[in-house]
């Protein structure tokens, strides 16, 4: 899996063909439109090739507008794998080709390596991307199932403009029934990840069935005190002379994993590109923390944790 000694450069094959995905991801969840332009563009510069959109996060054009500015300046198209996903409001079949559509026309790109179904919650059709009733409880669509969406995904992989489907923020009890079921196998479960939030078990089934697993949060969002100020994760800092943060990134990649980092900043873009091996004591002494802590909650409790009422 890892390509060579420098974990910078770690691409993990997808199945079916589908190519390799870089391990080393750039998340674009950004309030800010102009922000989003410059932190894809810092992203680029500092060796990024993986960028995560979505549809929920409202600013596809934006990224794209980036990425259009690195293919002008002579990165090749092949060289960057761009993932972005189906909203809960397009659950239903019709509705999955023309958001697919709509997100490739917002990127500006002939093609995406990854579509993802965002969460496996379906939420009432329609533009309204969070559907509430007069209590402010989210309206959930409870006349199609998650295989019905998954069916129409495959339809994409068909038509040659996707080369890859997969799922986000899903357990194994969402995975397995899809799974079992599909035609075309999911090649990426995308879900928050951590030395607080290991999913060995649901990495363990990943890899046995060459699923990508692609962990988001893998800093914990920088929630403190957090991951960043784990004594056991500073420790190892200071006696490799490398960040907290690029410590955590390292043990992801190392234990096989892809991951999602993001940042506002330039400098902050290279620090999480400039990861390095971590000795073998190392990565069994951060397997060893006890702590167990979920920072989004979407995965239990249904109600996506990113969403802000009224949104």
């Amino acid at each position: 899996m890892i390509e060579s000694s420098d974990l910078r450069m770690t691409r993990i094959p997808l199945n079916l063909g589908a190519g390799f995905m870089p391990a080393l991801g750039f998340g674009t969840l950004i309030p800010d439109a102009a922000l989003t332009i410059t932190a894809t563009r810092d992203a680029l510069e500092a060796g990024f090739r993986h960028f995560d959109c979505a549809e929920r996060y409202g600013n596809e054009r934006e990224v794209g507008r980036a990425l259009e500015a690195g293919l002008a300046g002579g990165i090749a198209r092949e060289d960057i794998f761009v993932t972005t996903k189906l909203w809960n409001s397009n659950h239903r079949p019709e509705r999955v080709e023309p958001a697919f559509e709509a997100s490739l026309e917002r990127l500006a790109l002939k093609y995406l390596d990854l579509y993802l179904i965002h969460t496996p919650f379906a939420f009432q059709p329609g533009d309204d991307q969070d559907p509430r009733d007069q209590n402010g409880n989210v309206i959930y669509d409870h006349d199609v199932t998650l295989l019905d969406t998954w069916r129409a995904m495959e339809s994409l992989v068909d038509h040659g403009k996707c080369r890859a489907i997969g799922l986000s923020d899903v357990g194994l009890n969402e995975l397995k029934p899809i799974y079992e079921s599909a035609r075309t196998k999911p090649a990426v479960v995308q879900v928050e990840s951590h030395p607080y939030l290991p999913e060995t078990e649901l990495l363990g089934f990943c890899k046995e069935r060459g699923i990508v697993f692609l962990a988001f949060a893998p800093l914990g969002h920088g929630m403190k005190p957090g991951l960043l100020e784990d004594p056991v994760i500073l420790g190892i800092a200071a006696r490799v002379g490398k960040t907290p943060a690029q410590v955590l990134l390292a043990w992801a990649v190392q234990r096989g994993t892809a991951l999602l980092t993001m940042s506002l900043s330039a400098a902050r873009a290279r620090e999480n590109f400039d990861i390095s091996p971590l000795p073998e004591d190392a990565l069994q002494e951060i397997n060893r923390i006890q702590t167990r802590q979920r920072l989004n909650p979407v995965v239990k409790t249904g109600v996506p944790g990113f969403i802000p009422k009224g949104a």
